[in-house]
């Protein structure tokens, strides 16, 4: 299917991407990886008069580590940081996830920036995010914004950043000693959307739990932070028990959303199981980043 017609800019500055966002607003959409929007495109769901490529802004891609965080460019491609040495010791969460992404040409094109602005709440990056307590740098013509996660993800396919901003990078605190991750999910088939999907990080000191970290995909419009079943775990020996006890909790209130993929009722129950699967590998992870030092 063809493409819709629109005027194409390509800036090779931000502050030439800023300046035509400016002026432009609502009636433009900002191109990074396409994986997204080259299909919105496609199916006549996005119209914008005018493409912005930011393809060519080479300053918004990149990943560095600094002052206990890592920093990740909007236009950082998924298989580079997923390549990345600092994000597999640093952020494992993260490497957890970014395999499960669509399939390797996709990663190839697709960015860490591009899929979070795009906020679709049964894909992975979003819940890894909203785990992690990532922040935001956004800006535009008045100046620079800091934005944390839970205030990012507004609504479907809905974000904090306004029309006349771009998305700069996404910083994400780097994980600290014992730490140890898992990102598990239920699809029809490999590189599809989950159904629902689970990012869980847990860090463990003295065979304890000093800090759980739970998110799910897929569950309602936006990620959904699992913050009754994180305190459950705090202070607590890793065990079958309560891992099912902290599923009992995430999913005692949830209200999935129902369609041909799966009533509410369907999701809820892969929910539960994804949490107490998730939270065994991550704490078997944990151990043996532990035992690896």
């Amino acid at each position: 299917m063809k493409l819709p017609q629109f005027d194409y800019q390509a800036p090779q500055t931000i502050a030439e991407a800023i300046e035509l966002l400016a002026k432009y607003e609502d009636d433009a959409s900002v191109l990074a990886g396409g994986q997204s929007l080259i299909p919105l495109l496609a199916l006549r769901l996005a119209r914008p008069a005018v493409l912005i490529d930011i393809n060519g802004v080479s300053d918004l891609a990149g990943l560095s580590l600094a002052h206990g965080q890592v920093t990740i460019g909007t236009l950082t491609r998924e298989y580079r940081a997923e390549e990345s040495d600092v994000v597999a010791d640093r952020l494992p969460l993260l490497a957890a996830a970014l395999p499960l992404i669509g399939h390797a040409a996709i990663r190839s094109r697709g960015t860490v920036g591009g899929s979070l602005a795009h906020g679709d709440p049964a894909a992975e990056l979003p819940a890894v995010a909203l785990a992690l307590d990532a922040t935001f740098v956004v800006r535009g013509a008045t100046g620079e914004r800091i934005i944390k996660a839970p205030d990012w993800f507004e609504g479907y396919l809905t974000t904090a950043r306004r029309p006349d901003e771009l998305l700069i990078e996404v910083r994400f605190p780097a994980a600290g000693p014992g730490t140890g991750a898992s990102f598990v999910e239920v699809a029809r088939r490999h590189g599809d959307f989950a159904i629902v999907g689970l990012a869980t990080s847990l860090t463990l000191a003295d065979g304890r739990i000093s800090d759980a970290r739970l998110a799910l995909a897929g569950v309602s419009d936006v990620p959904v932070r699992a913050a009754e079943a994180e305190d459950v775990l705090i202070g607590e020996q890793p065990s079958a028990a309560l891992f099912g006890e902290a599923a009992r909790r995430a999913t005692a209130g949830l209200d999935p959303p129902a369609d041909l993929h799966g009533s509410a009722d369907y999701r809820t129950k892969i929910a539960a199981t994804l949490i107490r699967r998730g939270l065994r590998g991550a704490a078997d992870n944990a151990s043996e980043r532990q035992a690896n030092g």
